[in-house]
C-alpha cells in the first residue's frame, strides 16, 4: 500500500519529538509470544482494557499460529505509549482498546501512519466508558462533580474526552487529573478522588470488591455523540503502512485470524471472556460480569458509522488537540 505524501515541516517536528520520548519508554509485560512461524514478526502493542478481547482471544486460541504468523503482544501503560511505539516503528500495529483520540495524533505526527482494520464501538448498550464513584458517595449525577477532584486514564485522549463530558453534563471548569487506569480504584478508595472518568474492567471490579459503583456508563456516546446509543468508536486496530507494505501477504492473513477473534466474540462471548485474564485486571469466574463492547471491520462500516467516528474526531479539532481537521474514511484499511 503506497505511502501518503511527506509530512510538513510542522509536523516532522512534532514526529522528532514524539520519537524523543518513545525512546525512554519501556514495554511493561509480554504475557504471550506466539511460536515463529512467519519471517516476519508482527509487534502488536496493546492497553489492558477489556475492549482489547478479540485480540487477546486470537492470540490465545492460536488463531495466529493457525496462518502460520508470528505476533508478539506488547502491554503498555496507556494508549499513547502505543502510537508512539508505532512512530518508532517499535509496534507493527495495535490492537482494540488503543485509543483513535491517540492514534489520531500520530497520524497528524506522520501521514500515512497506519490504517484501521477494526474499531471497537461502544455505547450505553455496549459498556466500554464510565464515570466511577466510591460506593457510598452522595453524588448521583456528573453535574454533581463540578469543583471536585476527578481523575482519568493517561492520555490526550482520556483527558479530553472526561473534560468534554463534564462540560456537557453541567460540571464545566472542572480540573481533570490522569492517573494509570490500575490506580483508579485505589484512588477512590483512598479518597484521594472522588470520581474517575475510567474503561472496562475498571467498573465490573469495583463494583464486584464494593469500593466503587457506577455512576453513569456510556458516557462518550451520551454527551459528546449526543445519543446514547450512538457507536463511540473511541478505540482502533490497526497495522501501520509501512508493516502492510512490505508484507502484504502477512498483513492480510493477520486480519483475517483477528476477524476471526472477533467472530469468536460475536458468537462465543462466554468462551471469549476467559481471555481476559493474564491481559486485564479480571481474573477467574469476574471475567464473566464485564459488558462487552461490540466490534466493526473496517469493511462493515456504513456512511452513518464512518459519521459517528467523524464527529468523535472532530471534537479533537474543535478542542485543538488536532490542529486540522483528520478525514476518517481516509485510515481505513482498503483491500
Amino acid at each position: 500500500m503506497p505511502f501518503d505524501d511527506a509530512p510538513s515541516t510542522a509536523a516532522a517536528r512534532r514526529r522528532q519529538l514524539l520519537r524523543q520520548g518513545v525512546a525512554t519508554l519501556g514495554v511493561l509485560a509480554v504475557p504471550a509470544i506466539v511460536r515463529a512461524r512467519s519471517a516476519a514478526r508482527i509487534r502488536i502493542g496493546y492497553w489492558p482494557v477489556a475492549a482489547g478481547l478479540p485480540f487477546y482471544a486470537a492470540v490465545e486460541k492460536g488463531y495466529f499460529n493457525e496462518a502460520g504468523l508470528d505476533v508478539a503482544p506488547l502491554k503498555f501503560a496507556s494508549a499513547q505509549q502505543v502510537m508512539e511505539a508505532m512512530l518508532a516503528g517499535r509496534c507493527d500495529g495495535s490492537a482494540n482498546g488503543t485509543g483513535s483520540g491517540n492514534l489520531g495524533v500520530g497520524a497528524l505526527a506522520s501521514p500515512g501512519l497506519f490504517k484501521i482494520i477494526a474499531t471497537n464501538p461502544s455505547n450505553a448498550r455496549h459498556v466500554l466508558d464510565e464515570f466511577l464513584v466510591p460506593k457510598d458517595s452522595p453524588v448521583k449525577t456528573i453535574a454533581e462533580l463540578k469543583g471536585k477532584r476527578i481523575a482519568c486514564g493517561p492520555g490526550i485522549q482520556n483527558k479530553t474526552l472526561a473534560g468534554a463530558v463534564l462540560e456537557r453534563a453541567g460540571a464545566g471548569g472542572t480540573r481533570v487529573i490522569e492517573l494509570p487506569i490500575g490506580q483508579h480504584l485505589a484512588a477512590l478508595a483512598a479518597g484521594q478522588v472522588d470520581a474517575v472518568y475510567t474503561l472496562e474492567p475498571t467498573g465490573t471490579v469495583g463494583r464486584l470488591n464494593g469500593s466503587a459503583r457506577i455512576l453513569e456508563a456510556g458516557v462518550i456516546a451520551k454527551y459528546i455523540l449526543g445519543d446514547a446509543q450512538a457507536p463511540w468508536h473511541g478505540g482502533a486496530a490497526t497495522l501501520t503502512t509501512e508493516f502492510i507494505g512490505k508484507h502484504p501477504a502477512e498483513a492480510r492473513k493477520y486480519i483475517a485470524a483477528y476477524a476471526r477473534g472477533i467472530a469468536l466474540v460475536r458468537t462465543r462471548p462466554d468462551e471469549a471472556r476467559q481471555h481476559l485474564t493474564g491481559y486485564t485486571a479480571i481474573e477467574g469466574p469476574l471475567t464473566a460480569a464485564v459488558p462487552l463492547a461490540s466490534y466493526m471491520l473496517y469493511d462493515e462500516f456504513r456512511p452513518a458509522d464512518i459519521a459517528a467516528f467523524q464527529k468523535f474526531f472532530d471534537l479533537f479539532t474543535d478542542k485543538g488537540v488536532f490542529d486540522k481537521r483528520l478525514d476518517v474514511s481516509a485510515l481505513l484499511f482498503k483491500d
